[in-house]
């Protein structure tokens, strides 16, 4: 599986992150990024969020005013079934390699893109990590870094490792 960076994302806290040349990531997440709620949000586990392109179309069908970087992610993708994307798997983005970590469970944060959006995106499937839920990747993935470096849009995404 390969997809590319669509666009990199990044905040001084909250939402929406703001779109950026590239990154140079470290091991919680891109220099110059910030998480308001730290209790919930960065750290090792969850250094980036990652959302797929094709699911962030799937979410404005749906009638959900969102776009790249509005759902808080890190790292937006194209070219990448967000339902082929499983926890344990390890990916290279540009210099940097990801593991995936966790599923994002949704907050109010996301709540100035429409009521429902939090049902939308997460159900009690994806919480148990039943990847066949149709709103599996919807609210994202967390990950780990692997190896620091940088990347930027347009840079390939690739799948390194698979989990049976």
């Amino acid at each position: 599986m390969a997809g590319q960076i669509q666009q990199i994302s990044v905040s001084k806290g909250g939402v929406p992150k703001l779109p950026v040349l590239g990154g140079e990531v470290g091991p919680v997440g891109i220099l110059g990024d910030i998480q308001k709620n730290t209790k919930y949000h960065g750290g090792p586990r969850q250094a980036l969020l990652w959302i797929t392109a094709e699911g962030l179309d799937e979410l404005k069908a749906a009638g959900f005013p969102v776009f790249p970087g509005a759902m808080g992610e890190n790292v937006t993708t194209t070219g990448i079934d967000r339902r082929t994307v499983r926890l344990g798997q390890q990916w290279r983005m540009g210099e940097v390699i990801v593991e995936v970590t966790k599923m994002r469970e949704p907050c109010k944060t996301l709540d100035p893109y429409g009521p429902g959006i939090q049902k939308a995106v997460y159900d009690p499937q994806v919480k148990a990590g039943d990847h066949t839920s149709p709103r599996w990747g919807l609210a994202g993935f967390y990950l780990a870094i692997v190896k620091l470096g940088s990347f930027s849009p347009g840079d390939p995404v690739v799948l390194l490792v698979d989990v049976a």
